[in-house]
């Protein structure tokens, strides 16, 4: 296992070893650093659509992670996927990981468009990776959050091509 790699398992094909450290790196900075005091175990992490994306270090521990879920319904014009749970563990911070998980998630996901809840103060992070905002401010687990949106690149050709005409 790379610290270059980005690993990416359905909830079925997770070792226990990658659940806990999963576990142990969302624990960590959710509850412990920014005290959130909500469950962070909702049940989204076994939905067969989930997806998880890490980075681990050479010991197994994980760096940084994501998850995209599926929504039936859309949370904001046409996104089904909803990423969330974007997390770097506190001494991975300033080197890219999220980054790049970020890439692998929107790379997996072609012709979708997708939607975060993005912690106000990362908001950045995100519009790096081509997300808006949308929405007011608002708080979750008592942390300002906004609601950010990314077109799929294919949808936005389609309607580049469609203006052309």
């Amino acid at each position: 296992m790379s610290e270059s790699s980005v690993i990416v398992k359905p909830f079925d094909e997770l070792t226990t070893r990658e659940l806990y450290e999963i576990a142990k790196l969302r624990t960590d900075v959710f509850f412990v650093e920014q005290k959130v005091d909500e469950t962070e175990l909702d049940y989204r992490d076994l939905e067969p659509a989930t997806r998880h994306y890490w980075i681990a270090a050479e010991d197994g521990s994980v760096l940084a992670y994501l998850r995209t879920l599926w929504d039936d319904e859309p949370q904001h014009r046409a996104a089904h996927v909803v990423i969330g749970r974007v997390v770097t563990r506190v001494d991975a911070r300033g080197r890219g990981l999220a980054s790049r998980l970020l890439a692998a998630a929107i790379a997996d996901n072609p012709g979708r468009d997708l939607v975060l809840h993005a912690q106000e103060y990362a908001q950045a992070l995100y519009a790096k990776a081509g997300f808006e905002p949308y929405g007011e401010v608002y708080l979750e687990a008592g942390i300002r959050h906004i609601g950010m949106y990314r077109e799929s690149r294919e949808a936005l050709g389609v309607a580049a091509a469609a203006c052309a005409v």
